[in-house]
């Protein structure tokens, strides 16, 4: 038998379809597909990223312009590179695009803090150390690589 969803559960997808609109909403389900490929899955209300019960990433989706809106997504990464892993120079330039720098939100990591993110150096970085908010193509490919990035570097962890 087929696991059903509770009533008035969207499917990550619904959800998505919903929520937004356009060249933002074929993102959000080219991004959906690769979860599912790749046995990640969405947590409550769809507000993470899983990998066995680790949360890889967060996401805010409500379609709204204002920030963190449409939708954002923040990886939950550490900065480097595991041993043994491929991460071109093109992504570290996409993910330094998407530095999170603190924006005062009430959070403990306010006034943000002085952090290294593949090799660079960067100011006042928020806890979240990336935001990719309403991510493009090559956003999304970043994207993709670094959820890869903290799956291999579970598994290499145990």
């Amino acid at each position: 038998m087929s696991e059903q969803k509770e009533c008035n559960e969207l499917t990550f997808e619904e959800k998505i379809v919903e929520t937004l609109k356009g060249d933002t909403q074929k993102n959000a389900l080219n991004f959906a597909a690769f979860l599912k490929a790749n046995n990640l899955s969405t947590g409550d209300n769809h507000g993470t990223i899983v990998f066995n019960g680790d949360v890889l990433a967060w996401i805010h989706m409500d379609g709204k312009p204002d920030l963190p809106g449409p939708w954002t997504i923040w990886p939950d990464l550490i900065g480097t590179v595991p041993e043994g892993f491929v991460f071109e120079e093109a992504m570290k330039e996409v993910a330094w695009q998407n530095i999170n720098i603190c924006a005062s939100c009430g959070g403990e990591c306010a006034p943000g803090n002085k952090k290294s993110v593949f090799g660079k150096e960067f100011d006042n970085v928020c806890g979240a150390m990336l935001a990719f908010t309403d991510p493009d193509c090559e956003s999304l490919e970043c994207l993709k690589k670094l959820m890869e990035m903290r799956k291999y570097a579970m598994n290499i962890e145990g």
